[in-house]
C-alpha cells in the first residue's frame, strides 16, 4: 500500500494549513490583548511595579478576579516583551525573571502580594527563610493562593524538613481578608507543623548542614 498517495498527501498538506492559521489567529490574539501594554524594558518595569501594587490591594481585599486578571497581565506583559513568544520564564534573561528582578522587594523589607522577595519568620520557634516568587509563581494563573519556599536559616536547628528545604504549593485555605503575605506564609507554616509533623520538628540531615 502507498502510504505516500495523493489522498495522505492531501491530508497532510490540509492539516499544515490549519496548524498555521491556528498560530495566526492566536498571534491575533495575543496581539490584541497586549496592545495596550508596554514594549519595551524602560516602560514594562514601572508598569509592572503598578500591577504588585494593584495586585497586593486586591489580595488583601479578598477579590478573586482582579488578582487572576492582575497576573493575566502580568504574563501578557511578559510575553509582549518576549516578542509574542513563550518561555518567559526560559533562564535568567527572560522577561519574566527580568521583570521580577527589577521589581524584587529590597532585602529586609517584606515583599507586598505578587512582588519577588524573600522574608524572614520566626514560627514555632523556628526561623524561617521564606522565599515568594510573585505572579510568576507555579500555578499562580489558576489558583488563588501563591506557592512559596522555605529554607532553614540555621541548619543545627530543629526544621520542617530533614533537608533544610520545603517548598508549600497549592495551598487550601480559606478566604483572609487583610492577611500579608508574612502573616499568610506564617499561618500556613504553622499549621503544617501541628498537623502534619504533630508539633515535632526535624533535625537536618548532616549531609545537608553545609549547604545551610
Amino acid at each position: 500500500m502507498n502510504q505516500h498517495s495523493p489522498k495522505a498527501s492531501g491530508q497532510l498538506g490540509f492539516d499544515m494549513f490549519l496548524n498555521e492559521a491556528e498560530a495566526a489567529n492566536a498571534a491575533l490574539r495575543l496581539a490584541r490583548e497586549t496592545e495596550h501594554l508596554p514594549g519595551d524594558y524602560a516602560d514594562a518595569i514601572p508598569f509592572y511595579q503598578s500591577l504588585i501594587e494593584r495586585h497586593n490591594a486586591a489580595m488583601l481585599a479578598d477579590d478573586e478576579a482582579t488578582v487572576m486578571h492582575l497576573r493575566k497581565e502580568a504574563c501578557n506583559l511578559a510575553r509582549k516583551l518576549n516578542g509574542g513568544e513563550p518561555g518567559i520564564l526560559a533562564d535568567e534573561n527572560a522577561p519574566g525573571y527580568v521583570i521580577a528582578r527589577e521589581t524584587a522587594a529590597p532585602a529586609g523589607s517584606v515583599p507586598l502580594w505578587g512582588q519577588t522577595g524573600t522574608v524572614v519568620v520566626d514560627v514555632e520557634g523556628m526561623q524561617v527563610r521564606v522565599e515568594l516568587d510573585g505572579m510568576f509563581g507555579i500555578g499562580s494563573t489558576a489558583m488563588f493562593w501563591p506557592g512559596f519556599a522555605t529554607r532553614a536559616v540555621d541548619f543545627e536547628a530543629p526544621f520542617l524538613s530533614d533537608t533544610g528545604y520545603r517548598s508549600f504549593l497549592g495551598v487550601a485555605a480559606d478566604p483572609m481578608p487583610g492577611i500579608t503575605p508574612e502573616g499568610f506564609v506564617s499561618a500556613v507554616i504553622g499549621a503544617y507543623v501541628r498537623r502534619e509533623l504533630a508539633g515535632k520538628l526535624k533535625e537536618i540531615d548532616p549531609r545537608y548542614r553545609k549547604h545551610g
